[in-house]
């Protein structure tokens, strides 16, 4: 079974959308080295300074961390753990376990940062714009970027109000066929493939998709925005280290080619105001946004109407094979689907952590934060407190975890959520339907970014349910 591409028509319900024609992912002809270089350089020189003045503050901060050492954190615990650590990326529930049954602050002095994991002081931190600002970056690197996560109000008040509509549940409802159909024919291929990566056959074809879809991006683009985006993303996942650096330089390139992207697009009348993004196009060519901030939402939308779905739906596969009797439960009560996804998103977070900056010094329990400080919310661990969640590391399907904290709380609550909660419904839905067990048969290769967590690759072989 070949998958079949719904254009914006289908999605919509009739002729109203055309979709967007194809166009190479990068420069072509005698010029493409040196224009390409030159657009590369235009955007280091544009975002390169703050990223670098972020980088260039921690390192001062960290310096001045080892001078002071532990003095002055009074009721503060000192913690060796480090997301960046390749062990603590691959399996950071034993790091969060201790975390949780530490002080409710600790401080690692090796990154400078103080670290929240409790779930209410997650939560009420997250809430807390006025003390804790997203300004100086949301990572370690503290990048500051035109960005709805990366703004405080008004800025992030006044972007947030014109991405709302188009990302309204109701807005929404108008991709829900497309949605299922891609679902079913990405479970339909895996049943005719196994054993398989799904991985490739199914989490991430399945946002992507999706995606593409909703931002207007014609089904020839596909390939080369899959291609662009898993680039740009590695922005992400900087620090500062050798690798960390190449990292950043490979998102500076993705960045560039991405914007690239979407100029041609808009430039050509090409995003049609029926997709989000021809919606945003509309707010900018009005003035309501910059086309800073006009590039910067179409990377918001890839990141979190990819990269986290993407990793949702993969480790979703790896729960359900890990708990069989919770399939069997679902084949007997569809009705649970909706909470079984919240429960994935609280079980496995697709974003495990982000930061913030004191404002102020920010007191939790008996410590104090000092003014100035960065603080990481560790979303992972706060989703498996013991003191939020009885058996925190037990997924069970009819847990409803209402309140979980994977898409944030507050004002900066992901805006992808509702369309996040329809693909991954979609996905379960035909999984329950169509398979019967779920058997890994390779180790399953994770990613190594500090930020976020899913899976690379997943071989899996599956048991199709008996038709009745």
């Amino acid at each position: 079974m070949t998958a079949t591409r719904f254009t914006s028509e289908v999605a919509v319900g009739g002729g109203r959308c055309p979709v967007a024609q194809g166009m190479p992912d990068r420069p072509t002809g005698p010029d493409m080295t040196v224009s390409a270089a030159w657009r590369d350089a235009r955007i280091v020189r544009t975002y390169g300074p703050d990223v670098a003045k972020a980088l260039a503050a921690r390192a001062a901060a960290k310096a001045r961390s080892r001078l002071v050492g532990s003095r002055g954190r009074k009721d503060v615990q000192l913690t060796d753990f480090d997301p960046f650590d390749p062990a603590t990326a691959a399996d950071p529930y034993p790091h969060y376990r201790e975390l949780l049954a530490g002080e409710r602050v600790q401080y690692n002095p090796k990154r400078d940062v103080y670290i929240l994991s409790r779930y209410a002081d997650v939560r009420q931190a997250a809430r807390n714009h006025d003390a804790l600002s997203s300004a100086r970056g949301v990572t370690f690197s503290q990048g500051r970027l035109p960005f709805l996560p990366t703004s405080d109000p008004p800025a992030h008040t006044r972007m947030r109000k014109q991405l709302a509509p188009a990302m309204a549940r109701r807005a929404l409802e108008k991709w829900r066929p497309m949605v299922d159909q891609t679902a079913r024919e990405l479970i339909g291929a895996l049943l005719t493939q196994t054993p398989a990566d799904v991985v490739a056959t199914v989490a991430a074809p399945m946002p992507m998709r999706t995606i593409t879809n909703v931002l207007g991006v014609a089904a020839s683009d596909e390939a080369a925005f899959c291609r662009l985006s898993n680039q740009a993303v590695r922005i992400t996942d900087v620090n500062l280290s050798v690798s960390g650096l190449v990292s950043l330089l490979h998102g500076f390139t993705g960045f560039r080619r991405l914007r690239a992207f979407f100029a041609h697009r808009r430039d050509n009348g090409l995003l049609r105001e029926c997709t989000v993004l021809g919606q945003l196009a509309a707010h900018a060519e009005h003035g309501r946004l910059s086309d800073d901030e006009l590039f910067f939402f179409a990377v918001l939308l890839l990141v979190a109407g990819y990269e986290t779905t993407a990793n949702m739906i993969s480790t979703l596969f790896l729960t359900l094979a890990d708990y069989p009797d919770q399939l069997r439960l679902l084949a007997q009560r569809p009705d649970l689907i909706p909470s079984a996804v919240e429960e994935q998103l609280r079980f496995v977070s697709p974003i495990q952590n982000i930061c913030r900056t004191t404002r102020v010094d920010y007191p939790v329990g008996k410590a104090v934060i000092p003014a100035g400080s960065l603080v990481l919310l560790a979303w992972g661990a706060a989703n498996r407190d013991p003191r939020q969640y009885d058996n925190p590391d037990v997924f069970r399907a009819d847990r409803n975890p209402t309140g979980h904290l994977a898409f944030g709380s507050g004002i900066h609550l992901c805006p992808g959520t509702q369309l996040a909660r329809m693909e991954g419904q979609a996905v379960l839905r035909e999984i329950v339907t169509n398979i019967d067990r779920i058997t890994v048969v390779e180790p399953p290769a994770w990613t190594t970014n500090a930020n976020l967590r899913g899976l690379t690759r997943l071989r899996v072989a599956v048991t199709p349910r008996a038709t009745p």
